[in-house]
């Protein structure tokens, strides 16, 4: 008899490519993925997956099998999105995707301005570069740099662009007798990168799309946090949000000229506008970035009171004042 919760399980194994992999993202060890996908293989009399350049990808029979899964993980998640669609109530959970500095920094702050007027919302927010999936319900609201992604039926507003320069620290720069007077200098100095992904790290770009000149790279990381406190740290030059910047963090703007500008957007599957609740918190995120744009250009400090910014113990500039939120934001 078959199992039907296998079916998710071939599905990650011919997404991820290894049973490794998908047991990582299915939260299961690897011998209970290879067990499970060989009951299938069984059942079936015939192989699913091959080896193919070090990766297992479905066989012929494999992908006739899937395109069923997937249709059936199409309309399970549909009826996920309708049973949330029905829900009238402000009280509840509301699920929101953001990177690092978002996530950590801005949207704590943010969301406990809405629970003012709200107390029964439960926040959850999940602090990740990748894309959520939101048509599978890993997430309701996601903030997303550069564009909306590519999966089916979202609905996404830009709402701002926001500032990023070059940055090293003052101890680092000490150090250091060589100018950096134009973008050629970079090359002369050390750099701090961040991975993002596969194939992109986070590095200034020329108005044609091309990478800045770099010099020898003395730290990379792929998590934003640990990217801006490398900097922090004195190993480079590298580039940081106007937004995060105080001077107690004894930085100093190289190439001041430069200023890098990132798309922001808010996104949500379009079925789950549907919900009184996630609709409220989508429209009142669109309305407090918009009304925080200054912060995200480094020109002022945020109008919410934030948390821990990127440095430990007490930072706090007393030149550095928050003004109240504006009574509007926090209004149903």
């Amino acid at each position: 008899m078959i199992n039907w919760s296998d079916y998710p399980i071939f599905l990650a194994v011919a997404e991820c490519g290894s049973l490794t992999a998908a047991g990582k993202r299915l939260h299961m060890s690897q011998p209970t993925v290879g067990r499970r996908i060989r009951a299938l293989e069984e059942h079936f009399g015939t192989p699913l997956l091959t080896k193919q350049d070090g990766q297992l990808v479905p066989t012929p029979f494999g992908h006739s099998v899937l395109e069923n899964i997937r249709r059936m993980d199409r309309e399970a998640n549909a009826i996920k999105r309708s049973s949330a669609s029905l829900e009238q109530s402000l009280a509840g959970p509301v699920r929101i995707s953001a990177t690092e500095g978002l996530g950590t920094h801005w949207l704590p702050a943010v969301m406990q301005a809405f629970r003012s007027s709200h107390p029964d919302l439960l926040v959850e927010i999940t602090v990740d570069f990748r894309s959520i999936n939101l048509a599978q319900r890993e997430a309701d609201i996601a903030l997303r740099w550069m564009g909306p992604g590519n999966q089916n039926s979202l609905i996404g507003r830009k709402v701002l662009e926001a500032g990023f320069g070059m940055f090293a620290a003052d101890s680092y720069l000490e150090q250091r007798p060589e100018p950096i007077s134009s973008k050629a200098d970079l090359v002369n100095h050390d750099s701090v990168i961040c991975t993002l992904s596969d194939d992109g790290y986070l590095w200034p770009k020329d108005d044609d799309g091309n990478s800045l000149p770099s010099g020898r790279v003395t730290f990379k990381s792929n998590n934003l946090m640990a990217h801006y406190n490398g900097i922090i740290a004195g190993y480079g030059v590298g580039i940081m949000p106007l937004a995060y910047i105080e001077p107690e963090l004894q930085i100093t703007r190289v190439l001041p000229e430069e200023t890098h500008l990132e798309d922001l957007w808010i996104v949500a599957h379009e079925d789950l506008t549907k919900s009184v609740r996630i609709r409220a918190v989508f429209d009142f995120l669109v309305d407090a970035l918009k009304k925080d744009r200054a912060h995200f250009l480094g020109e002022a400090p945020s109008i919410f009171e934030c948390g821990v910014r990127l440095t430990c113990g007490e930072t706090k500039s007393p030149d550095h004042q928050h003004v109240l939120v504006d009574k509007d934001l926090v209004e149903a």
